[in-house]
């Protein structure tokens, strides 16, 4: 493998488990799925590390949406009564929603406008970002122009009840 993967891993892995969080919504299941690509690479060997690893992992995340939606779909769910525990403060409750318009926001962006964002965010290069999205380098300003300029008005959209149509 021409990258030592430790320095991989030490210069990679929270930055891939930030871009995994943007797409599981969990902190726990994208420290899981980072590790499974890691380990995956220590297999595998890839010549570009730090890329694959980022594709590897944008696939693990999208086949377990796939498979958690298709448990969605065959499963009945029981209702069951509320929790006696006390409602969350109402910091809380500001967190969670606004995290709940970001996602909402992130969701309103084209497949290819979300997966160069969320790359960029993670820390990755414009030269990473075009060999992972195919895109021509001197494309990837210009996308993430877009792309923010989008999610900037998807998210004021749903903060005034407006819809924002993708493209």
């Amino acid at each position: 493998m021409p990258d030592d993967l430790a320095d991989v891993y030490r210069t990679t892995y929270h930055a891939l488990v930030r871009f995994l969080y943007r797409k599981v919504w969990s902190a726990e299941r994208a420290e899981d799925l980072a590790q499974e690509a890691f380990a995956r690479a220590l297999v595998h060997k890839p010549e570009n590390t730090r890329g694959w690893l980022f594709v590897v992992a944008a696939n693990m995340a999208r086949d377990e949406a796939r498979r958690a939606a298709r448990e969605r779909r065959h499963l009945t769910l029981l209702k069951s009564e509320p929790p006696t525990s006390a409602p969350p403060s109402d910091e809380v409750l500001h967190t969670e929603g606004e995290r709940s318009q970001v996602r909402a926001a992130l969701e309103q962006l084209t497949p290819r406008d979300r997966e160069v964002l969320l790359l960029w965010d993670s820390g990755l290069s414009y030269d990473e970002i075009a060999a992972q999205t195919g895109l021509a380098r001197g494309a990837i300003g210009t996308t993430l122009a877009r792309a923010r300029r989008r999610l900037v008005e998807a998210f004021d959209a749903r903060k005034t009840g407006e819809h924002v149509a993708r493209g």
